[in-house]
């Protein structure tokens, strides 16, 4: 019998799990085959992929990571704000 922390690790009892796993595995390779998608197609795919963001010179990254910042400059500190009046939610009911 697993520990109640490595059911709670995996979702569930550790052989179920793997079992889910592989029946999930033969389905979607079933689905994937029938398609004509073969793992080589995949791997290519992720090399081209890699290769354009590469020859973007990162640009993309650098637009995302200012979109990140553009939108954390509001989100973080409305969180910020939030959780303050939790907590003092909390000490003025208790």
């Amino acid at each position: 019998m697993a520990s109640p922390s490595l059911n709670r690790f995996f979702g569930g009892p550790p052989a179920w799990v793997l079992v889910r796993l592989v029946l999930l595995s033969i389905v979607i390779g079933v689905i994937f085959s029938v398609l004509g998608i073969h793992p080589v197609d995949l791997i290519d795919n992720l090399q081209r992929a890699l290769e354009r963001i590469w020859e973007m010179g990162f640009d993309a990254v650098k637009e995302a990571l200012g979109y990140f910042v553009l939108g954390a400059m509001v989100v973080f500190p409305i969180w910020l704000v939030l959780r303050a009046f939790k907590v003092i939610g909390r000490r003025g009911g208790a």
